[in-house]
């Protein structure tokens, strides 16, 4: 995406550029309705746009459609932009363009999450935001959670909702020789192949034994209880649980 020169039929090695006193004489003609105005001004902001979209070059989106979902967040920061103000109006249009991006990547996510959800999450950053200026730090989940008036794990399980999802091939370190991959780190060491076979070779030696074998090897290795609880509850000396378990183990090593 970086190198492409096109994008949307648009040249990008040929984009105009506009000085600081053309952008003030263009805004004058806007805020009169002057279309063409408004048409220049755009055309000489689609390097920021560009310049933008390049944030985004690593999630495997199309270049034309992210140009043309900066290009609105770029018209909609033209419409908004107060003159008065002492802004420069890049300083303005970026967070717009960018949070325009973000919507349409969150809108369009393979993943989809109920609309209650996304606006609950929504919500969750803006009193994020609102806080962090009030403060001057980041809030806690438990302080956002308060401000809305909602359990933190709903909160939680919201922003989780809209997080944006990452390939398990992602690199994530790289020295030169062998990346390290996203996969590397999350190795479920407890489900490999080798104990979802001894599993399945448990459950079928299980079938040979009869009932109180079974419920005396659930309550002793899967339930945790001890000779003499077992025995208890099931009416019969500890020696004869002694027995039976060894018996019943016996019976699973032939199998197994």
């Amino acid at each position: 995406m970086t190198n492409k020169v096109e994008i949307c039929g648009v040249n990008t090695s040929k984009l105009p550029t506009l000085t600081k006193q053309e952008k003030e004489e263009l805004f004058v003609k806007i805020k009169a309705g002057d279309a063409a105005a408004r048409e220049k001004f755009v055309n000489g902001n689609l390097r920021l746009v560009l310049s933008v979209i390049q944030r985004f070059n690593n999630r495997g989106e199309n270049a034309d459609d992210l140009f043309q979902v900066g290009c609105i967040g770029l018209i909609k920061a033209i419409d908004n932009f107060n003159t008065e103000l002492d802004v420069q109006f890049s300083t303005y249009a970026v967070p717009m363009i960018v949070g325009e991006i973000r919507r349409y990547l969150r809108d369009n996510n393979s993943i989809r999450v109920s609309r209650s959800l996304k606006d609950t999450a929504y919500k969750a950053l803006h009193i994020k935001e609102k806080l962090t200026n009030a403060n001057s730090k980041e809030p806690t989940i438990s302080e956002i959670a308060k401000e809305m008036n909602l359990p933190k794990e709903e909160v939680v399980f919201a922003l989780d909702a809209i997080a944006d999802p990452v390939s398990l091939f992602e690199p994530i370190y790289h020295d030169g020789g062998e990346a390290i991959f996203v996969m590397d780190q999350v190795k479920d060491t407890k489900n490999i192949d080798e104990n979802w076979l001894e599993n399945i070779a448990l459950g079928e030696a299980m079938k040979h034994l009869d009932e109180r074998e079974k419920h005396i090897l659930n309550l002793r290795f899967f339930q945790g209880r001890t000779q003499m609880e077992v025995a208890e509850e099931i009416g019969i000396s500890q020696a004869q649980v002694s027995r039976l378990e060894k018996s019943a183990l016996k019976q699973l090593r032939k199998y197994v």
